[in-house]
């Protein structure tokens, strides 16, 4: 089985500095690669695009981004769309859009449905990040991207297929769009912090006569009767709970410690939640 290349992006790792869109708009504007692309335009594409994405309510606020580009699927709506060989699936896993065979082809651009194919006006072309392959090709062992990120947000992957379904599992690699049936072979690591809901607050207690942080509580998150999860208050009385799925509805909390009790009932909507100052009681 052939080794073939793969991307995993670790979403928590990536802090906007767009460095790789930067880098990629470097590589392509102006620059022709016979074989493999026509010049990016300066202006309209984003091969390497940022997602944003907020969670949460102050004080527990939280932005994350996410690299979006094309995913060089296995069964690839685009290479489906295309006509006359204007796309293809090379051994090694890249998917290429061939600058001459695909000219005048627009509905290769509609098939993609991620939004990773552009329309090159001037050149009458689609494009797309082709994995950097005119530089793998070249020996290089990373693409431009993974070089120009600071945060080491990115990691380009040569194995065969049976070790990267391995990788995706240890490591709890997720997809776009896994429903469409593609096939990825872009991967993401901490997916859930563009996907689901946290809920937070703060634990505090009466000591004589002044409201104190609560620290070690042990607090447990329950769902129709059913424990969910488990945490401790930190220093500061604060606790937190992730990967919640969102629009999961009603949930308990309870709390105790050597000091007291308490609990708490929230209504878990599309948006992580901060239920504020919770007071033990006695």
């Amino acid at each position: 089985m052939a080794a073939k290349w793969n991307m995993v992006v670790d979403i928590a790792r990536c802090d906007n500095c767009r460095n790789c869109f930067l880098a990629t708009k470097d590589e392509h504007i102006g620059n022709e690669f016979p074989g493999y692309s026509a010049p990016q335009p300066e202006r309209g594409h984003s091969w390497v695009d940022i997602k944003r994405h907020e969670r949460g309510t102050w004080p527990a606020v939280e932005a994350h981004f996410m690299p979006v580009m094309c995913n060089h699927c296995d069964d690839a709506p685009c290479m489906k769309a295309a006509k006359d060989g204007a796309i293809t699936k090379r051994a090694d896993g890249i998917v290429l859009i061939d600058p001459v065979k695909s000219k005048g082809q627009k509905e290769i651009v509609d098939a993609c449905p991620y939004g990773a194919i552009y329309w090159n006006e001037e050149e009458q072309v689609p494009q797309s990040w082709f994995f950097d392959a005119h530089l793998l090709d070249g020996d290089w062992e990373k693409t431009r991207i993974e070089q120009a990120c600071p945060t080491d947000t990115f990691r380009s992957l040569k194995v065969e297929d049976n070790a990267m379904q391995k990788i995706a599992e240890e490591e709890e690699l997720e997809v776009l769009k896994p429903e469409l049936g593609t096939k990825p072979r872009v991967y993401y690591k901490n997916m859930h912090l563009m996907t689901t809901c946290f809920v937070a607050g703060s634990v505090v207690e009466d000591v004589n006569g002044v409201e104190e942080c609560a620290a070690d509580v042990q607090v447990v998150l329950s769902k129709d009767g059913e424990e969910l999860a488990r945490a401790v208050t930190n220093t500061f009385g604060d606790f937190r709970f992730d990967r919640l799925e969102k629009g999961s509805g009603p949930h308990q909390l309870e709390f105790s410690s050597d000091s007291g009790a308490a609990s708490a009932k929230f209504e878990l909507g599309d948006d992580s939640l901060y239920l504020g100052a919770i007071a033990l009681a006695a």
